[in-house]
């Protein structure tokens, strides 16, 4: 669900038919949402989940950072320090890579590592250099804040919405795509700036801009053999659907058989509904929890963690999903969820989204549901987490016991980290 900006209204119908076919030809049978397990192994893991949400929550803050933020946003990695982000942050998940031709490549070379910083724009104070061999950008200004912050982890992220479709060609070979993305995560430039590698693939088996026909098992094909290429001293995450309706995209793949070799997931809790959606009706895209007239069951993050819970996943393993963002639509006069509108609100990068920066002063918060804050100014309609809303998420995250927290993404907070600052 997280993309550079553009591209999802227009696709957004074709996703949804796409969704549909592959629901009806590939979901059939007990992994289909609704149908009770029967097995005793299937009982041992309900149970096994039962406990592990009674346990003690745990602290990662994850936050993504944006190759492309460098760019039209003038968001750099100084920033994630001179915020106080980088106080907060446990790991960084380092956006995007791109899969192509079965292998995990360079996304932007320019802004990874070939950019110079001068001196004031540097972590550090002191300027890039052009000697042979010197390595600038992204990487060389992550690796100082790393040396800022000794126990700060960076885990480069590859996939995400546009570049998702180079998934089901690494599917056809998992080990060679494996193997190509040890290659470059840890090429020798560089290898000391990552600590790993997560997956962002939008979505195995299932529809996002481009449809994977891949099959259940290709996604658990593909993190097992990540892990067995980059062993247990480097991290393997990923990012999932949280799309936990009736024969949705959780039902698509074995998320559950890839969750032994993941060191945590990233349910992605946001975008549940937008101005793709053009004439409504309104809706937070972040819901909590369910409420009356929500448009789509098991579109919210209760129904996600329990649904990824129920199938055995450990909660220690599922981490908390919150956007540092708002989605919206103009044309509303209803102040309460459920309004109709006329299109997508205009926002600054793409029409229907706005950074928390903005809108906590263009269309201040007027109410709640669901867990979220919604405001109506005007004619337009937003939806988007407060630090008072996030406050109650983090109690939720300690009641389930989640592994802690992450976020997308760092550009959209205020220039004084007022969102990180609410994650606990």
């Amino acid at each position: 669900m997280r993309r550079p900006r553009g591209l999802r209204g227009l696709l957004a119908a074709l996703a949804a038919l796409c969704t549909a076919v592959l629901a009806a030809t590939t979901l059939a049978g007990p992994a289909a949402a609704g149908e009770a397990p029967h097995t005793k192994a299937a009982q041992a893991a309900k149970t096994t989940s039962k406990a592990t949400s009674k346990a003690a929550a745990g602290s990662k803050v994850v936050g993504y950072f944006t190759e492309w933020g460098i760019y039209q946003r003038n968001y750099h990695v100084k920033n994630i320090e001179t915020s106080g982000s980088a106080a907060k942050l446990t790991h960084i998940n380092y956006a995007f890579g791109n899969v192509t031709g079965g292998k995990c490549a360079i996304g932007d070379s320019y802004a990874d590592y070939d950019k110079a910083y001068d001196a004031a724009s540097s972590v550090d104070g002191v300027a890039d250099t052009w000697d042979n061999g010197a390595l600038r950008g992204n990487f060389n200004q992550l690796r100082k804040l790393k040396k800022l912050h000794p126990n700060l982890k960076v885990i480069w992220s590859f996939g995400g919405w546009t570049w998702s479709s180079g998934f089901g060609e690494a599917a056809k070979n998992p080990a060679a795509f494996a193997q190509s993305c040890y290659d470059l995560v840890k090429d020798p430039r560089w290898a000391d700036v990552f600590d790993g590698i997560d997956i962002d693939w939008e979505y195995p088996n299932a529809c996002g801009n481009t449809c994977d026909t891949s099959g259940k098992d290709a996604f658990k094909n593909v993190m097992a053999a990540l892990r067995a290429k980059f062993g247990s001293s480097n991290l393997v995450t990923a990012a999932i659907t949280a799309d936990a309706s009736s024969g949705g995209k959780i039902d698509a793949a074995d998320y559950a058989g890839a969750a032994q070799y993941v060191d945590w997931y990233n349910p992605m809790t946001y975008d549940f509904f937008g101005a793709w959606a053009a004439q409504g009706p309104t809706a937070p895209h972040s819901p909590l929890n369910s409420y009356n007239g929500i448009p789509q069951q098991g579109f919210n993050t209760d129904a996600t963690i329990t649904k990824l819970k129920g199938l055995g996943i450990p909660a220690s393993k599922l981490l908390l999903g919150i956007g540092f963002y708002g989605r919206g639509w103009t044309g509303v006069s209803q102040d309460a969820p459920g309004g109709t509108a006329s299109g997508a609100a205009p926002g600054t990068y793409e029409a229907g989204i706005e950074d928390y920066k903005v809108l906590k002063n263009s269309c201040p918060a007027t109410g709640t549901v669901a867990g979220t804050a919604y405001a109506h100014c005007g004619s337009q309609w937003w939806s988007y987490d407060t630090p008072s809303t996030i406050a109650g998420k983090m109690s939720y995250k300690q009641q389930q016991g989640l592994g802690g927290t992450f976020f997308w993404e760092l550009s959209g907070d205020t220039s004084n980290g007022e969102l990180i600052k609410s994650i606990s």
